[in-house]
């Protein structure tokens, strides 16, 4: 915590730090901690870590408060983007899926409820498809055929899930994605299939390809199991933008106790926004160091643009 303190504050110097209560709101706990400094005093709430002036915010309850309007008031279209963005580059696999529950709602007979095991196992094919561009081989193994979801499986969560003390792990995931693809193609061609079937095989596709998809994107965007510098596994997405290509979309994770930060890596890429680079442009050929304001951090008075 002093670490993101200091990172916050630079020109402050604590004096005495601690924390004085914990909360659970909505499956997430939050800290908040008292900070005192050479100059003044301020809250500190994790989970997303956020430092509060106590000048401004003299009760904690009224801290914790506010702390909650920020985490809670994000625009739903904001987290349907978000939401959209953590299943990337994994969208046609989630697309086929979808596509196979529409088949479960429309499925009256043994043909519908085979065409539901085909969806499953074409949904299974299109996971390995897109993990093979990112999986790379160890220790010289060959190859197995592009369309073998089983040696792919084995392949990757041995990598995914690498060292001894993952092996119950390991086990889990290669015996749910053998079942999964089994149960498929036996309902593909089962002439005694029933709507459970079709269910049972639906859902276990569900269940591994959420949970493998989950270990790629991790990997993928460097996330560690776990604090490097405090331990914490409370590490969260942080999201932001370049002022030179404001279209690109980076993420990297951010510890809730210590503030640490890993490295940040493109995740996504919209439309170009001409009002937005309009902006940056103008901005960015402003030399007068008078024409506008940069708060620095911390934000110590709250005042309108007008107040002198």
């Amino acid at each position: 915590m002093s670490d993101y303190f200091k990172g916050q504050a630079p020109d402050l110097e604590i004096t005495f730090m601690q924390k004085l209560h914990s909360e659970q709101v909505l499956g997430h706990v939050h800290d908040a901690w008292d900070i005192h400094t050479n100059k003044d005093r301020w809250w500190v709430i994790t989970n997303p870590t956020n430092l509060y002036s106590q000048e401004q915010f003299p009760n904690l309850d009224y801290a914790i408060t506010f702390h909650m309007g920020l985490c809670l008031r994000i625009p739903r279209d904001l987290k349907k983007r978000r939401s959209d963005r953590g299943l990337l580059p994994f969208g046609a696999v989630f697309s086929e899926l979808e596509a196979a529950n529409v088949a479960l709602s429309q499925a009256v007979n043994v043909a519908g409820y085979q065409a539901v095991g085909m969806r499953s196992r074409e949904a299974l094919v299109t996971f390995i498809g897109v993990a093979q561009e990112w999986f790379s081989p160890e220790d010289g193994r060959e190859l197995p055929k592009k369309a073998d979801f089983k040696g792919w499986s084995e392949q990757m969560f041995d990598m995914l899930l690498s060292g001894r003390d993952q092996k119950d792990r390991r086990r889990l995931f290669k015996s749910l994605s053998k079942e999964a693809w089994d149960f498929a193609a036996w309902l593909t061609h089962a002439k005694s299939a029933t709507w459970r079937d079709a269910e049972a095989c639906l859902s276990t596709t569900e269940h591994i390809i959420g949970l493998a998809s989950s270990l790629f994107i991790l990997r993928m965007r460097s996330v560690p199991e776990e604090c490097p510098e405090c331990g914490s596994p409370d590490l969260q997405p942080e999201e932001g933008r370049h002022t030179e290509a404001p279209e690109i979309i980076w993420e990297r994770p951010v510890c809730g106790n210590c503030g640490w930060t890993g490295t940040a890596v493109p995740i996504d890429e919209e439309e170009p926004n001409e009002e937005l680079a309009e902006l940056i442009q103008r901005y960015s050929a402003i030399e007068d160091d008078d024409a506008c304001i940069i708060p620095d951090v911390p934000l110590r008075k709250l005042s309108s643009p007008e107040s002198p």
